[in-house]
């Protein structure tokens, strides 16, 4: 590769998510569940949700337009856009035309990319493919821009509280200060019934849930053994947890994020390395010889595995929880959510770290992959970054709302989901300045948005389905 695209990776993020969020112990209540069961069973404190008047393409159009101008990128220097998406809105016509709108209005149409789907996993087929790009022969020399947007919804019952949304826009180029090891990657990809949405009048999914938190810790342990045969053979040394300063998981629960990185250090202990001590080995023998389908239901190692990993588990994964555990499930934005967690709570101390990323979506689809952060330059800098994220404020700036109103809101979602011909409240007195919001669906099912700008005004106006200034 030549020296004009060195260390290719994220140059700056955005992150937004609603303003509008359910309690998670709340909720538990108001469902009957036993206390405990969703802030301690799923690891989880609150959850945020779309109301009518926000969706997937208006967060989509927030985060992008968000990341644009903070950091004065001309709509003119992106020359890829993919976005990762498993919601839905649109059989033919990707979530990427739609974003497209941003760019016409600059006179950009020169822009590369569509959609990527499968389950959580759509957000990291679209980096890996504006990563290729910029250090393809097809590179033209300006950035690539990566967008996870999903809104997690489950018909009532035990899955409900796993949702969440959330929209992330991410800058890709050269000289990044989160760069990729390309060398270090290792992959699962398999045929599973997990999770999945066949119904396609629902946007509800199917989901086995014990099979999927199976198939999930089965390809956790496939992506990390590949992994470190991968480092091994491109180091001549052994790979172990203790070879990366933080570890970020795909996060449906916070729950199954203990459990993994739990599963990781069992793992270790299998290879022999040297991040286990002679305590955990004591406490880990018992479970030696259990076979790979034995140890994913074991509960008395599961419970010993995070016992042993915890002090590990609190300096290497916990800084990455905030937003998965305070906004809820946001598929394919939920591992690049975690990882923005972490440069909000670390930003100042991760300068020639590495972080592990593993990114998992039902189905089933599966890498696990590493950055190398650097502190980086103005202003492509982490600190900067985690500046202008501005996570602290806007998760502060909240409306809780009770758990009567949110599943009013899902059924109103449920009821209009795929359907035509209706005006929103366009109530946007709970959405900041400079986000997009849904102001009605045509009886030939095109969907119009507006922006609110700081006046709470409309600054753009429909015409067939496109954004303009004025009315």
């Amino acid at each position: 590769m030549d020296s004009s695209r060195r260390d290719v990776g994220v140059l700056a993020m955005e992150v937004y998510f609603p303003p509008t969020c359910v309690q998670q112990e709340a909720l538990e209540a108001h469902d009957g569940a036993s206390k405990g069961k969703y802030t301690i069973g799923f690891g989880q404190d609150c959850m945020a949700f779309c109301s009518e008047v926000e969706d997937v393409i208006s967060m989509g159009l927030t985060a992008v337009t968000s990341l644009l101008e903070k950091y004065n990128i001309d709509p003119k220097q992106i020359g890829r856009l993919e976005v990762g998406s498993e919601t839905v809105i649109d059989k033919s016509k990707s979530i990427k035309t739609f974003l497209m709108q941003v760019f016409e209005e600059h006179g950009n149409t020169d822009i590369e990319g569509v959609d990527s789907t499968n389950a959580c996993y759509g957000g990291t087929a679209a980096l890996f493919n504006v990563v290729n790009w910029v250090e393809s022969s097809s590179w033209d020399g300006r950035y690539g821009l990566v967008v996870c947007t999903d809104s997690a919804v489950y018909a009532e019952g035990p899955a409900r509280p796993t949702g969440g949304a959330a929209a992330i826009a991410m800058l890709i180029g050269p000289n990044a200060p989160i760069s990729f090891e390309s060398k270090f990657r290792g992959s699962h990809m398999s045929h599973a019934y997990d999770f999945y949405k066949p119904d396609l009048a629902s946007e509800y999914p199917v989901v086995d849930g014990r099979l999927s938190q199976t198939c999930y810790l089965m390809a956790l342990d496939t992506c990390y053994r590949r992994l470190c045969a991968k480092y091994e053979k491109f180091q001549g040394k052994q790979f172990s947890i203790s070879d990366a300063d933080y570890f970020v998981f795909h996060s449906p629960y916070n729950k199954l994020v203990q459990k993994s990185f739990a599963r990781l250090y069992f793992i270790d202990f299998l290879r022999s390395a040297s991040s286990v001590d002679e305590d955990a080995k004591e406490k880990l023998a018992p479970f030696s010889a259990l076979s790979g389908d034995e140890s994913y239901s074991n509960r008395d190692l599961e419970k010993m595995s995070q016992q042993v990993a915890k002090r590990l588990y609190n300096e290497k994964v916990q800084p990455t929880t905030l937003l998965p555990k305070q906004v809820g499930n946001m598929y394919t934005a939920s591992l690049y959510a975690a990882f923005a967690s972490l440069i909000h709570e670390k930003h100042s101390a991760l300068g020639g770290k590495r972080v592990v990323m593993f990114s998992y979506g039902s189905g089933l689809t599966s890498t696990m992959f590493s950055f190398r952060l650097s502190e980086g330059q103005h202003p492509f800098s982490l600190s900067n970054i985690a500046n202008l994220m501005d996570i602290s404020r806007k998760l502060k700036s909240r409306q809780e709302v009770s758990p009567e109103k949110f599943v009013e809101t899902l059924r109103l979602m449920e009821h209009r989901y795929g359907g035509k011909d209706f005006v929103t409240s366009k109530d946007t007195s709970l959405l900041p300045p400079g986000t997009f919001y849904l102001t009605e669906v045509d009886s030939l099912y095109r969907r119009f948005y507006s922006k609110k700008d700081k006046k709470n005004s409309t600054a753009v106006a429909r015409e067939n389905g496109s954004l303009a200034n004025g009315h």
